[in-house]
């Protein structure tokens, strides 16, 4: 069953979005992720690390949703699962001076979750890529660019997401740029 922070973020929600396999195919299709956004798009270390280092104040995560539901079929497909398979999907938003700059979405299988994997099921308000970044055992494939379908000003307008991998383990992370966070040339 999903759960909740106290002071969950009301109205703020991920957009439908269209994934390129690399982000000069996104580009074609909107020239605008080659301004201020693109450092953010392909940077290759811990995303959390580096809006840590932005801050002026404080970082938070706050959880918006995390329990066992049913990834899109696009992200099942992404990983493999068969249709209809649940997995742990866990839903947050990157705080920078508390604004919502980021919102982001991790869809972690069953078979993930076992053994070690049990902790990804515990994280609470600990970053995600701290965990995984500070352990040896994950390693990043590639990174996919999303343009979001946007129904309100305050939805983000491009995403990254890409695997990480232990042995035959795998979850997949995603990352949605919101326009508070001040990573769009315009906004």
């Amino acid at each position: 069953m999903p759960s909740r922070d106290s002071d969950s973020i009301t109205g703020i929600r991920i957009p439908e979005t269209h994934w390129y396999q690399s982000f000069a195919a996104a580009g074609l299709h909107d020239p605008a992720i080659h301004g201020e956004l693109s450092h953010w798009l392909r940077l290759q270390g811990s995303l959390t690390r580096a809006l840590q280092l932005r801050c002026q104040h404080s970082f938070r995560v706050r959880i918006l949703s995390e329990g066992f539901a049913r990834p899109s079929q696009e992200e099942s497909r992404t990983l493999g699962l068969p249709p209809r398979r649940r997995a742990w999907i866990r839903e947050v938003c990157l705080l920078g001076d508390d604004t919502p700059w980021v919102l982001a979405r991790t869809v972690i299988p069953m078979a993930t979750l076992a053994g070690r994997g049990r902790r990804l099921r515990h994280l609470g308000r600990q970053p995600l890529g701290a965990y995984l970044f500070s352990n040896s055992h994950w390693h990043r494939g590639i990174f996919e660019t999303g343009l979001c379908q946007r129904e309100t000003p305050d939805q983000p307008r491009a995403a990254r997401r890409s695997q990480f991998f232990s042995g035959d383990r795998s979850l997949l992370v995603g990352e949605y740029f919101l326009p508070h966070g001040k990573f769009y040339d315009e906004e």
